[in-house]
């Protein structure tokens, strides 16, 4: 297995206790005529539990590990009837999202990649949705590269996927790993904003964490994060299923529409010939007047083409700050920033 493991173009590989499958950018998600013996498995499983110090058995069935790039999650044979259960999802510190890529596979038109590049540039908080594997992080980490190396980045995350000090050594990073038991979501949030960070990106926004996000960002800091969910108009509803506070959850629930400004749903579809396709399927915009009222989330971009190109005057507010004037448009050729 180690040859895939290796294999920069393999995305993810999964023993189902009888098949491996493989998930390849290049060939789509196919069947590998590889068989797993039991003594390799229960040796991989055990050099693994050695690896974290944790113990794996019917009465710990689930052992989650992380490693050089790999996020590993394995499930005992006595709950997965199938045969033990072995995830390997691989996030290497690497970029796999460029222009010319991104336009030639049909991920996303010229335009759409102009706008997003003068959001960062704008400053504008934005979520990315899409369901597990559809590569929210990859998108994540393209936009990533147009934060101005003098603005310090911080990241949270509780398994190292964004990997940004490694892809842009020039910049200011602190990464912060969290770990549940002595370093929370939550703990990190707090503690960050005593680092002056500019940016904060969260890995991933799934618990009541989220309450502690939405809030720092009433205090001007600017955030990426991405969200489970198949609707960029199911992000604030999704925000308000995380908190376990209800009255907490319904004022976070209006904020979202006042402190996050731009919301990205990727699409993953696999053909019948097993090709993997991702692509930008949804923009939108949470818009508010300042009064709080008129609460909304405008889809601009829908079906991966553009349905209307007049946004919110909130929203032109921001990119007129930032001297972008023609945000569907390459700065450059308008003389921006």
């Amino acid at each position: 297995m180690y040859p895939l493991v290796q294999n920069d173009r393999i995305t993810d590989i999964n023993w189902n206790g009888r098949q491996l499958w493989i998930d390849h950018l290049d060939r789509g998600r196919y069947c590998s005529n590889m068989i797993l013996e039991t003594t390799f498995i229960r040796q991989f499983t055990s050099h693994i539990s050695n690896v974290v110090s944790l113990n794996f058995n019917k009465h710990t069935p689930l052992l989650e590990a992380e490693a050089n790039g790999l996020r590993i999650s394995i499930i005992h044979e006595a709950y997965a009837k199938s045969g033990r259960s072995i995830s390997i999802r691989k996030s290497p510190p690497i970029k796999r999202l460029y222009d010319e890529i991104m336009i030639k596979q049909n991920y996303c038109t010229r335009e759409m990649l102009d706008f997003l590049k003068n959001c960062v540039r704008a400053h504008m908080n934005i979520v990315i949705c899409g369901q597990v594997g559809s590569g929210k992080t990859e998108l994540l980490k393209y936009l990533t590269q147009f934060i101005p190396s003098n603005e310090r980045v911080i990241t949270i995350e509780d398994n190292l996927e964004i990997h940004y000090s490694t892809i842009h050594p020039d910049k200011d990073c602190i990464e912060i790993k969290v770990d549940p038991e002595h370093f929370s979501y939550t703990q990190a949030i707090k503690a960050c904003l005593r680092q002056l960070p500019n940016w904060i990106l969260l890995s991933e926004s799934r618990g009541d964490e989220v309450r502690y996000l939405m809030e720092s960002l009433t205090t001007g800091h600017y955030c990426m994060t991405t969200i489970h969910t198949d609707d960029v108009r199911k992000i604030p509803e999704r925000i308000r299923n995380m908190i376990q506070d209800s009255y907490a959850a319904e004022r976070i629930g209006r904020e979202t529409y006042i402190f996050l400004d731009i919301c990205v749903l990727i699409r993953k579809k696999i053909d019948d010939n097993g090709m993997i396709r991702r692509y930008i399927d949804q923009i939108g915009c949470f818009s508010s007047l300042k009064d709080g009222s008129q609460q909304r989330v405008k889809l601009f971009v829908k079906d991966g083409r553009f349905v209307d190109r007049i946004l919110p005057e909130d929203i032109m507010d921001k990119f007129r700050m930032n001297e972008i004037i023609y945000p569907f448009e390459p700065v450059e050729e308008r003389g921006g920033i």
